[in-house]
């Protein structure tokens, strides 16, 4: 199984590249993708110009399943309406006979930081209990600090209860964007990834454009990242989750 995970698009900002928007695209095309994920900020405003832009763009991708939830920039100006109204469940939900995965909007109307709430707890469980699949949780918000990214000011409200209910469920991957540099946390026996932005130079220093792949076999998972300037890939991480954490 492949899955790509990509996010911070902002495909309306000014500091989009176009080359790497078209490189991302063609690349997702020609991997014969089980899933997309897309973790928000495909517009810097939310406007309805922005969105109808980000429409046409996600059109592009031929993938057999896509998996979106939006981001801190969606949902600013009522952009959250119009996120449902063109892409859907802010919460949405994907599982075949090797993954469970769960979307979870952590975004706030006109707001920067991060929230779950507790009434969207419970999808948690519903997702996961019972189940011995390889489970994905998926936000815009990262849940942990990233080195490298400056003051922290945006880890969700509820913060320390999500990761107490994501570590305590079995959750075994929380992907997230939202500031634009890769890096992997560690939390008992819960990996929390964060991607880079895909194609824009909102970088961190001398950070590039990328994305990341996840190859699934069996109960082994490889997980690379792949720069759009250049076309180069990295592996990040490899676990074989047979075996007993360290």
């Amino acid at each position: 199984m492949r899955i790509v995970h990509i996010t911070d698009l902002h495909l309306s900002s000014p500091l989009y590249v176009p080359e790497w928007g078209k490189a991302m695209v063609e690349y997702v095309n020609g991997s014969d993708l089980d899933l997309l994920i897309i973790t928000g900020d495909l517009t810097m405003e939310g406007h309805l110009f922005e969105y109808e832009l980000a429409r046409d763009f996600i059109e592009g991708f031929d993938v057999r399943n896509m998996l979106m939830v939006p981001g801190n920039h969606d949902s600013r100006n009522d952009g959250h309406t119009l996120f449902e109204e063109m892409f859907g469940d802010r919460f949405p939900s994907f599982e075949n006979d090797e993954t469970v995965v769960l979307g979870l909007d952590s975004s706030g109307p006109d707001s920067n930081d991060g929230h779950i709430g507790r009434e969207n707890y419970p999808l948690i469980h519903t997702r996961f209990n019972g189940s011995d699949k390889i489970k994905f949780i998926v936000l815009h918000h990262h849940l942990i600090p990233i080195p490298g990214t400056g003051r922290e000011r945006n880890i969700p409200q509820d913060a320390g209860d999500l990761l107490r209910i994501m570590v305590g469920s079995g959750t075994h991957f929380v992907l997230s964007g939202h500031k634009h540099k890769p890096w992997v946390w560690k939390l008992n026996d819960t990996y929390f990834i964060t991607a880079g932005t895909a194609c824009t130079k909102r970088l961190k220093g001398r950070s590039y454009p990328s994305f990341n792949i996840y190859s699934i076999q069996g109960k082994s998972l490889t997980v690379e990242e792949f720069r759009v300037d250049n076309g180069t890939t990295r592996e990040l991480l490899k676990v074989d989750m047979t075996q007993p954490s360290p």
